[in-house]
């Protein structure tokens, strides 16, 4: 929670706001809080994410700020009763990921984007004569294969990636039937 000039900034993506821990046993102390939030976050979230807890007053009371930092381990699952679930937030709610969105998440997690991925395809057997042309023209330079792996189209094993795909001459691989 973030307070500026005396305002708490509203729930939202970024903020969600707690005005007690949801426990059978609400404590008054700030540091009983923050030990017992510490705790479920070390049990029930894999990995576990960086946080700082942050005790703070305002208006005579006492608040708990917990800052978790955007991790890149994605995606974080919430685990609890067996059962490992991945939320994502939308507006002012967390809701359970779909499957696409678990999947952009776990290629996020490994530095990977679809466009990224390798394809089965042999990039020998596909031109870019285009694309090479449209390079020679806009930079001025001469066009050379070794770029396609450095643009990331081509994977080291030479097989075409996704975005690969889409630059090759004549993709049909796309095309709608």
């Amino acid at each position: 929670m973030q307070i500026h000039d005396n305002r708490l900034i509203a729930e939202c993506t970024s903020y969600d706001f707690k005005e007690m821990l949801e426990r059978k046993k609400v404590l008054e102390n700030v540091q009983a809080d923050a030990d017992f939030i510490s705790e479920m976050i070390k049990a029930r979230l894999d990995p576990v994410p960086e946080v700082q807890l942050i005790p703070m007053e305002h208006e005579g009371r006492a608040l708990l700020e917990v800052k978790v930092k955007a991790g890149v381990l994605t995606p974080y699952y919430y685990y609890q009763d067996g059962t490992r679930t991945a939320f994502v937030r939308v507006g002012n709610e967390s809701v359970e990921c779909n499957a696409q969105q678990l999947l952009s998440l776990v290629l996020k997690g490994t530095h990977m984007t679809w466009d990224s991925l390798p394809t089965q395809v042999d990039a020998g057997k596909h031109s870019f004569i285009i694309l090479a042309n449209t390079f020679r023209e806009q930079t001025h330079q001469e066009w050379n294969d070794k770029y396609l792996e450095s643009f990331g189209l081509v994977t080291p094993e030479g097989k075409l990636t996704n975005a690969g795909l889409l630059f090759v001459d004549n993709c049909t691989v796309f095309q709608s039937r």
